[in-house]
This record gives structure tokens, sequence and C-alpha cells, in this order.
């Protein structure tokens, strides 16, 4: 399956990386010392066992020059898909599939929902409509991102752990496309799974974005120093359980325990957010898609989350003066 990888960072790297090496056709669309390094030498990818692989993929800069596929996988984070909506027509061909593969709820939740808020309009991740305008709802199946990964220098993926990308119909349907996709990954080395509940999952995921990430970024612990400090495990459970009652109102049945959700980012070890790799970074955040649309969500089935808007207004501020000082956060070892 010819398959365009738009942004090849951790996660879109990682993807990349590995249907390559499978034999498929890959092509992914970077920009700046990246790509350059994937160009020039390949896109590295060290798996978790210390091995190193080498993926010869094809690596442009834009849309044009990437040209139709099969599949197209958005991969940036979500407040960057503004950037590439305006010229994805450039990558689709009549029965192009697109796989959305971002941290959080993504901006089509509402699309093929079926319930009282059908075909709704997130604002916080849309809030021009570009996404509902440029990309094709109808052509996305939706994927939850498991792995943990980090982009170590140009053109190198570290593999932390997982391997493991559920994905799902919109509408929950059974379809020819979801199978294929689902092989597609299984050939490559990953675990995946057809749902027919692809929110659910999401909101499973989602429990861990909306409450590590933000906490990570403030405090610039790992995800085990999180888990097993009390206050911020304390804190951690507080918000996963506002996202519940939100999410419950939405229909959707949780399949763990929030202790258990606490425990399995626990067990992942010393890892750093992708959250708070950003602010060491000096990236702008995922406030929206991992916390500001939860709040939305709140807002529109009367569930406050006063927990979850806390942390939201301090990890949105911290955003805010990154950008206008232009610099990342990062603790340094002092003398």
């Amino acid at each position: 399956m010819k398959t365009c990888v738009v942004g090849a960072g951790a996660i879109g790297g990682l993807m990349a990386a590995k249907l390559s090496l499978a034999g498929n056709d890959v092509t992914v669309i970077d920009q700046g010392t990246h790509l350059a390094a994937i160009q020039k030498d390949g896109l590295k990818l060290i798996w978790e066992d210390g091995s190193e692989h080498v993926a010869q993929v094809r690596a442009v800069s834009s849309a044009a020059e990437a040209g139709p596929a099969d599949l197209v996988i958005l991969a940036l984070k979500a407040h960057f898909l503004d950037q590439v909506a305006r010229d994805i027509d450039a990558l689709m061909d009549p029965d192009t599939i697109i796989m959305t593969v971002q941290n959080g709820l993504p901006w089509w939740y509402f699309h093929n929902h079926g319930g009282a808020h059908d075909g709704k309009r997130l604002i916080s991740l849309d809030p021009t409509g570009i996404l509902t305008r440029h990309i094709d709802a109808n052509r996305i199946v939706g994927c939850v991102v498991y792995p943990a990964a980090a982009v170590t220098e140009p053109g190198v993926i570290h593999h932390v752990e997982g391997d493991r990308f559920p994905l799902g119909e919109l509408d929950g349907s059974e379809s020819e496309r979801a199978g294929k996709l689902h092989d597609l990954l299984v050939d490559a080395g990953f675990r995946s799974r057809v749902l027919d509940d692809i929110r659910s999952e999401i909101w499973l995921k989602a429990w861990g974005n909306l409450s590590f990430n933000p906490i990570s970024a403030l405090t610039h612990a790992t995800l085990v120093d999180i888990a097993q400090f009390a206050e911020t495990r304390e804190l951690a459970a507080d918000m996963m359980r506002e996202a519940q009652d939100i999410a419950e109102e939405l229909g959707i049945t949780f399949r763990h325990t929030i202790e258990k959700r606490i425990d399995g980012a626990e067990s992942v070890g010393a890892h750093k957010t992708s959250m708070l790799q950003d602010v060491e970074a000096g990236r702008s955040l995922e406030t929206e898609a991992l916390i500001g649309s939860i709040l939305e969500m709140g807002e529109m089935v009367g569930k406050p989350a006063p927990s979850i808007k806390a942390v939201y207004a301090c990890v949105k501020l911290l955003n805010k003066v990154m950008l206008l000082e232009g610099g990342g956060v990062a603790v340094t070892r002092v003398a």
C-alpha cells in the first residue's frame, strides 16, 4: 500500500520506518533539519531492545511533492493540522484513506457519531472550520497510538515501549478498508485490532493524555515519578474522574479502572511525556486536543471539571510564556 506519513516525528517516524522496513512504498513529509537528515541518511529507528534499523523512505517537504497515496497518515500534532489541510487534496486519489494518529480527542469526534451531538464541530479543535472544510471525514479511519517514542536527533527515532495501534471506522461499522489497515500494521510488526467503538478507545488513551501530559509539563517529572508521588497521583485520578463523568454522558464505556490506567502509566517507567518533551524543546503545546476539548465537551453535557480546568489554565499560560519568550524550559543540574 502506497503510504504518505505527514509528520515524521516520534510516532509518524516510527510508523513510517516500520512500514518501509516491511516493504511498503513510504513517503514522509517533514521540514528543516529532520527532513534534511532523512533525505541524506534515511530514517533511523532504534528499537527498545537497542537494535538499529535504517529505512530508506522518500522524504519531501510538501504535499505537492509527495503526490497521491493509498493511505495518508496524519501524524502531526493536532494544532498543526490546519497547516496541511489546505493542501491535502494533492495527496488524494478517489479511494485514499486517511488515518489520524493525534493525541487527545480528534476534531472529527462527532462526525458519524449518531448521538445527540452528531455532526457538531468542536471549536477548541477546529476554531476556523478549516479541518472540517478541507479534510473529508468520510475518508477517515480513527486510530489510537499506544507506543512511546522520541526524536533523539534529526533523522533518528528512539522507540521506548509499546506496539499497539487499535483502529476503527467512525460509525462503528466493519469495512474492507479497516481490515486492510489492520493487516498493513500487523505485517509491519505492530499489534492492531479493528474496533466497533473507536471513541471509547480514544477516551481510554485520553485519560492518560489529559492528566499525565500536563502534570509532567508543569513538574518536569516522568510517568513513574508522577504515579509514585502521592499528591500528583491523586491529582491525576481526580482529573480522570472528571473526564469519565463527561465521557459517560456521551455514551462512552471505560473497560479499565482509573487505578489500572495509572498503574499502566507507572509501568512505562521514567518516560518523558510528549508534552514535557515539547516544553523542553520550546515547541507549542497540545493544550486543546489534550485538555481544552474535554472542557468544551464538559460544557456541552453540563459536567464541571475543576481539576482539569485549573491544570489547563496553568499549562495554557506556560505555553503562552514559552511562545512569547521563544524558548523552552528544562531542569538542569547545578554544581
